[in-house]
């Protein structure tokens, strides 16, 4: 019997990423996606006609037995509230990134997680890009020799300023671009390197009319004196490379974007020939100056993470990602906004 899945949430998160990627996976439905907007409803049953519209998450808690798995992608300030529900209701959840507003908040969500004995599943899709995938393996297969630094960027053109809660300085909304990219990057460098034990950040706010944080670089020392440097920009005027892994060995960079967001963006899905498969020529250069080789990226693959969700549910296999390493991001992003106060290098610790 498929897993039936309820999707709260039909904005771009919930139409562009988690609807098409559930549909996608065998052994999984949409069962139900709740939400208010009758052109969001419209879109749905054109898109999705067996999966139910309930226009309030009420509703939701109300149909009891009605689904095995919430995915909250509504906006940031409401994914703890949204996800403490499902848990109490008995349903395991996904929340879209980041999980919640504050480190704390999200170890409250854990707590509650062990009690109820159910999972949460943070949605970091992009460990699931196709160039991230490649530098992974280039480094768990030791191609590098030792990684010194790991550069990453998700840098963007984007002058004008949109108005969004994306924008907002309330806390609560966990606005600006170091909780949205930045949610990112930092998951990737510790999915590879794991906790950070020092934290440096410089966090400007450059367009005009902006007042929430467009232009981030982070710094992360990791156990073992692996550097990693992080770009995240609204306003970078010309794009550096995606990544740039260099080792005692040789070294590895690429440039561009994962293919997947753009083709989802376009109604493509990974039942399609060609999802995740970059451009012909799109792949990196793996070695040293004088001796590099082409090294071709991998295919992207986001379903994968609903794919890993399932056998967690289904056979008791180890989650795509783990709760605590969404904290430890949470943690690292509230140690970069206290280093960009404060012109000083944040201790991490241990929790």
């Amino acid at each position: 019997m498929d897993l039936r899945v309820a999707l709260i949430g039909y904005g771009t998160g919930g139409s562009v990423f988690h609807a098409p990627l559930i549909s996608s996976v065998p052994g999984m439905r949409l069962a139900a996606v709740v939400t208010g907007a009758p052109e969001r409803q419209r879109a749905v049953r054109e898109r999705y006609p067996e999966a139910e519209v309930l226009d309030t998450v009420d509703r939701l808690w109300g149909a009891s037995g009605a689904c095995d798995l919430v995915v909250v992608t509504a906006p940031n300030r409401q994914h703890v509230p949204l996800a403490r529900t499902a848990l109490t209701s008995g349903v395991p959840v996904v929340v879209d990134k980041p999980v919640a507003a504050a480190a704390a908040d999200a170890r409250s969500l854990a707590a509650l997680s062990a009690v109820r004995g159910l999972p949460v599943f943070p949605f970091h899709n992009r460990r699931w890009d196709g160039d991230f995938q490649t530098a992974r393996r280039l480094v768990s297969a030791g191609a590098l020799g030792d990684v010194r630094r790991f550069e990453s960027r998700f840098e963007r053109w984007r002058p004008e300023v949109r108005e969004s809660w994306k924008e907002s300085t309330d806390p609560r909304d966990a606005g600006g671009i170091l909780f949205d990219l930045g949610s990112h990057l930092i998951d990737q460098a510790i999915a590879l390197f794991g906790r950070p034990e020092r934290v440096y950040a410089e966090i400007d706010t450059r367009r005009a009319g902006a007042t929430a944080p467009d232009d981030v670089f982070v710094a992360l020392t990791h156990p073992g004196g692996t550097r990693s440097h992080l770009w995240m920009s609204a306003t970078a005027s010309h794009l550096g490379p995606r990544f740039r892994v260099i080792g005692g060995k040789a070294a590895y960079t690429v440039s561009g974007m994962d293919v997947q967001e753009e083709q989802l963006r376009a109604g493509l899905t990974p039942k399609d020939p060609g999802y995740g498969i970059p451009p012909t020529g799109s792949g990196g250069l793996l070695g040293t100056p004088g001796e590099e080789a082409p090294e071709p990226t991998a295919a992207g693959a986001y379903h994968d993470f609903y794919a890993s969700v399932l056998r967690t549910l289904r056979d008791g296999a180890p989650p795509p990602v783990t709760l605590a390493d969404a904290i430890t991001g949470l943690e690292v992003i509230e140690a970069a906004a206290r280093s960009a106060r404060e012109s000083a290098v944040v201790d991490l610790g241990d929790h």
